[in-house]
């Protein structure tokens, strides 16, 4: 064996390239080939694994599994791929694989202040077989690997353990480099001044330490086969450079210790989120969280594609360790912001959670791309049960009623329940809760893209005063014990918005509504494959206080077909109609074309006033 190839237990090979690549024999390969000895290899490197193959005894490696997307990690996936090996990437990071190009194509490079490593990734996409499930065990050519989060090298890190016979092997890609030390700092600086990644680095190395391994194998550095203290070292390192970087010291392993705050015996907030969750907690052991974004968060970089975005179930454990908890049944979004529900797919896949949405939030969730509305998580979240508003809903010992509460977004909830003595109102984001009566502090956290109305606060406020509850939690601020004064507050700040919006608006002459918005298309971005067709829906809203006519002209790029002339309908006063639109894709594959309508209703000619998207793929693509 020469002096690149190293076994660091039996059956375990290191191979020096770019990176530490290990191969883990697996003995007989998975397709059953007649004694022939296979191994799958963590991480990649320049692909050199594939030159030393007869020096570990193996006759081929069946899959590759990816702890994050750096270059030196995966510059040789192309040979991976040409040899029919089997690739496997983290979950947070596909798209910086498999999509690279789209990244490439569209990264910021001019005032830029997202400070990411993610232009250290492939040059080129290549193709990937699947994401790595976290927090399971999957089986890869014969060898059970669990998949843990890792994040502080970049934000979708994962480190992969497998239980040997000779102990249990932790490959932790560059998470660790050394006893307390890691093979880049620069890297964990995710956003302009901010240190995201380094505390990201402690809770993933107290997290790792919870799995007990035997042996830390890196992707740079030597392999540690005392892994606690080594870990405990960088964890302590790390919290000296965080409380460097910052006005005051963060307890950041305190947080993981127990990120709930004991707001009744029987209902929890978790304030390591970024938005935070609440858990209501039975006397079965069962608990139900409201809302689920990203978890146990030490900040956001400034970018928002998914690489920059981590959702994983870093309180979990602290949940069940601090209140017994055993099993997390349902999860209830207060409305479909990715800050709200980002982890429940994962808890779903991992904790076997139900998600419950209300009858407005369910299908936003489950096709976020047919509106335009902004902070969708990126995929689909269907619903297993679906809540009518002003439904009551029996969770276990608990009655829940589901309220609409339009205002940050059209398509939120609030859930009112009783605990411990205390009737609780779950507001989402709808207003901060911090404001002071007799003091102009109370924000109403409304946003236009969210379809804001302008009389949804006066509609909030009334809802409250007939909900009378002791207790309001929201979504990033502080628990609000209620008292009148707070509740006349609010009803003055509905009315003041009212006002101050006619103030501003032309709606005594020409009711545009707070966004101005008269005509929408939807699905706002679709798939169709080239030559196919296109249905469209042009919802459209009269302005007018008497009926109209409005007539919709689509317009399409060259060598799509449409429609001959115009469609008309008529309008009810300040009512809506629907129209269906059919057009004909082009021939050439292309992205995100361009669709639009041009709009006249009665007099007003408001022009191209809305538009869609559409992905034109090769006929056969999904």
């Amino acid at each position: 064996m020469g002096a690149d190839v190293t076994e660091v237990l039996p059956g375990v090979y290191r191979v020096l390239d770019t990176c530490n690549v290990y191969v883990v024999v697996s003995g007989d390969g998975d397709d059953g080939g007649a004694g022939e000895r296979t191994g799958i290899a963590v991480d990649f490197g320049s692909g050199r694994v594939l030159d030393h193959l007869g020096e570990m005894g193996i006759g081929r490696i069946t899959h590759v599994l990816m702890t994050h997307h750096h270059r030196d990690q995966a510059q040789g996936l192309a040979r991976a791929v040409a040899a029919g090996i089997a690739v496997h990437v983290p979950p947070v990071e596909r798209e910086l694989f498999d999509q690279v190009d789209v990244m490439w194509s569209g990264r910021r490079i001019s005032n830029d202040y997202d400070l990411r490593d993610d232009r250290f990734s492939l040059l080129e996409p290549v193709p990937v077989d699947g994401v790595v499930p976290e927090y399971r065990t999957a089986r890869y050519g014969g060898v059970e690997v669990r998949t843990l989060p890792t994040p502080g090298h970049t934000p979708g890190s994962v480190s992969y353990l497998v239980d040997t016979a000779h102990g249990r092997v932790a490959f932790t890609g560059d998470l660790i480099y050394a006893l307390g030390k890691v093979w880049s700092l620069a890297a964990t600086q995710w956003s302009y001044t901010e240190n995201e990644g380094p505390a990201m680095v402690i809770l993933s190395c107290e997290l790792l330490r919870q799995e007990e391994p035997d042996l830390l194998c890196p992707s740079h550095g030597e392999p540690m086969r005392e892994p606690d203290p080594a870990l405990a070292r960088l964890s302590s390192a790390m919290q000296r450079y965080v409380d460097s970087r910052r006005a005051r010291p963060w307890d950041v392993r305190g947080l993981l210790d127990n990120p709930f705050v004991q707001l009744t015996p029987h209902l929890l907030m978790n304030r390591g989120a970024v938005s935070h969750s609440y858990a209501l907690l039975s006397g079965s052991g069962a608990a139900l969280l409201f809302d689920f974004g990203y978890d146990m968060s030490t900040g956001l970089p400034l970018s928002t594609d998914r690489a920059a975005r981590r959702p994983w179930l870093a309180s979990m454990p602290a949940l069940r360790r601090h209140y017994g908890v055993t099993d997390v049944e349902v999860a209830l979004p207060t409305h479909y912001h990715d800050d709200h529900v980002a982890g429940m797919p994962l808890l779903r896949d991992v904790e076997g959670t139900q998600i419950w949405a209300p009858s407005h939030i369910a299908p936003i969730l489950a096709a976020p791309l047919h509106h335009d509305l902004p902070c969708q998580w990126f995929d689909p979240i269907p619903a297993d049960r679906v809540l009518g508003l002003g439904e009551t809903v029996r969770w276990r010992e608990y009655d829940i009623t589901v309220h609409d509460l339009p205002g940050h977004t059209l398509f939120a909830a609030a859930y009112e329940f009783e605990v411990d003595g205390h009737r609780v109102l779950v507001t989402g984001d709808q207003q901060d809760g911090q404001g002071i009566p007799g003091e102009r502090h109370e924000i109403l956290n409304y946003q236009y893209k969210n379809r804001f109305r302008i009389q949804d606060y006066r509609q909030s406020a009334a809802l409250y005063r007939r909900l009378r509850p002791d207790l309001m939690v929201s979504g990033h601020w502080k628990p609000r014990w209620v008292d009148d004064d707070y509740l006349r507050m609010l009803e003055e700040r509905g009315e003041r918005l009212i006002d101050l919006h006619h103030e501003l608006l032309p709606l005594d002459r020409l009711d545009l509504g707070a966004d101005g918005v008269l005509c929408r298309l939807t699905p706002y971005h679709s798939r169709v494959p080239a030559g196919g067709e296109v249905v469209l829906t042009a919802t459209l809203r009269n302005p007018w206080p008497d009926k109209a006519v409005a007539r919709v002209d689509p317009v399409v790029p060259p060598g799509w077909a449409r429609e001959v002339g115009s469609l008309s309908v008529r309008l009810p006063g300040q009512g809506t109609e629907e129209v269906r639109l059919r057009l004909r894709a082009g021939p050439v594959p292309a992205r995100r074309v361009r669709l639009a309508v041009d709009v006249t209703i009665g007099d007003l000619r408001l022009g191209q006033h809305a538009e869609a998207l559409v992905d034109v793929v090769q006929e056969g693509t999904s």
